[in-house]
């Protein structure tokens, strides 16, 4: 798994070295890519930004429609017969519902024991965890519905939006959410299998942090991360 705290093709399509990186691990030229849209409700304008960032010339791309499914299409064999899997951002909890109800969350779980590459931005990070720290519902609040694939919790854009440190911290605290993982824009955790083997950056500054109560203490401890050459 490659998963974003912000950034690839959504927010820069310039700057497509986060992507670039997760396209390279599945030693294809052109590979197999599908967009999973169901957190922004299969949103017309994202699915054309993933078509025009993955092109012909780099991928054989396809998406997944959930609220409008396409007669004959079988969702885990089509997530199944891919090199990638592309979770798009948006409402976690809403996605997870939906999956959930069309089986997706198994054909997720199924292709990732394949071997299939999953990546994902905010809400492709945040389902992948026991626990996150999600606006879903407006304010941001915890949430403990995640796929369960990795363990603890998550927290997305922590450096690009205001307020999300100051939640994340106040819900450690508490223990609303168990020790997490914050993902700066702009930053991706490489997990292979459950464990974390790189952090990655496509801008100087990005970088992922585990924040952690010790006693009646909340610490952050930033993560070194490989600063990739940029795309842009």
């Amino acid at each position: 798994m490659v998963l974003l705290g912000g950034g690839g093709f959504s927010a820069d399509p310039a700057d497509t070295t986060l992507d670039d990186y997760t396209l390279a691990l599945t030693g294809v030229a052109r590979p197999r890519v599908c967009f999973l849209p169901t957190a922004s409700g299969d949103a017309l304008s994202y699915i054309e930004k993933f078509r025009d960032a993955f092109g012909p010339s780099r991928a054989r791309a396809s998406f997944l429609p959930l609220f409008r499914r396409n007669p004959g299409q079988n969702p885990a064999e089509h997530l199944l017969a891919q090199h990638v899997i592309y979770i798009g951002g948006g409402n976690t909890a809403n996605a997870l519902a939906v999956w959930r109800v069309h089986g997706v969350d198994k054909a997720l779980l199924a292709a990732w024991r394949k071997g299939v590459v999953i990546t994902g931005v905010s809400a492709g990070l945040l389902c992948w965890f026991n626990a996150c720290l999600t606006d879903s519902y407006g304010d941001l609040a915890p949430l403990q519905d995640g796929l369960r694939v990795l363990p603890g919790a998550a927290c997305p854009h922590y450096d690009g939006e205001p307020g999300r440190r100051a939640a994340l911290h106040a819900a450690v605290a508490t223990r609303a959410l168990p020790d997490t993982l914050a993902v700066d824009d702009y930053c991706a955790v490489h997990f292979v299998g459950r464990r974390l083997h790189r952090v990655l950056a496509a801008r100087p500054d990005a970088t992922a942090h585990y924040v952690t109560r010790i006693g009646r203490t909340v610490s952050e401890e930033p993560l070194p991360a490989d600063l990739l050459e940029s795309s842009a």
